[in-house]
């Protein structure tokens, strides 16, 4: 397979390459940005800040570009919001992110929108495909996921598990009488059957199941 021409493309051309690869692979960019002087210029230019995605970026690196994009007011966003105790501050981060149509913010903060407010403006962006998809893809990067949290978001658990799961167990759509939070069973049990009112149950249930102290789950194991 023989290599593609780069460098005999128009700059222009070129550039449209380079913003391409920093949206999506860290180390293809520092490829390119390798590959010569031309290349490492134009990987260079502020411009590819905008399209570049910090969580691709390998955890050994220890790095955290200060670039003003989606993926990094995401991370600071997060962090300020579960971490710090910073809502307004994270809760702003978050929005400017999720509006440049960032889809991992986007999710987080229709689930975050959800639990402390009870806003579901932003699920109407979500086809079920699609929310389960980015769900799984959220809950497995795992950045900037902070162990402290504040009363309020500990009360929200509390409410979450009190009076929102045990509808989940018990609707009709497919009621089951296991209690174990566990995504398996979730979906051997129900499915594809769930009516939307579960299917969000579910979705909130394993969103908090990331942001949740430790102690808290050891203590919620069975609901």
């Amino acid at each position: 397979m023989g290599y593609f021409p780069i460098l005999e493309l128009p700059e222009e051309i070129q550039a449209l390459v380079v913003e391409r690869v920093a949206g999506n692979s860290f180390p293809d960019l520092y490829g390119l940005r390798a590959l010569c002087m031309s290349m490492k210029a134009l990987a260079e230019r502020s411009r590819v800040n905008h399209f570049y995605d910090v969580l691709s970026v390998p955890r050994t690196l220890n790095m955290l570009p200060e670039f003003r994009n989606p993926s990094t007011l995401y991370m600071k966003g997060v962090q300020f919001f579960f971490t710090f105790n910073l809502q307004e501050e994270g809760f702003a981060f978050m929005k400017l992110a999720a509006d440049a149509g960032y889809e991992h913010v986007v999710y987080t903060y229709a689930m975050t929108s959800k639990i402390f407010w009870r806003d579901e403006e932003y699920f109407a962006r979500f086809t079920r495909e699609s929310v389960d998809r980015i769900g799984k893809l959220v809950r497995s990067l795992k950045w900037a996921w902070g162990l402290s949290h504040s009363d309020e978001f500990l009360a929200k658990w509390d409410e979450f598990i009190s009076t929102v799961v045990p509808s989940f167990y018990s609707c009709q759509c497919v009621p089951i009488m296991g209690r174990d939070w566990v995504l398996w069973y979730i979906e051997k049990y129900k499915g594809d059957k769930m009516c939307n009112l579960c299917f969000w149950i579910k979705e909130l249930g394993l969103f908090f199941r990331e942001f949740e102290p430790m102690s808290v789950i050891m203590d919620t194991r069975e609901w």
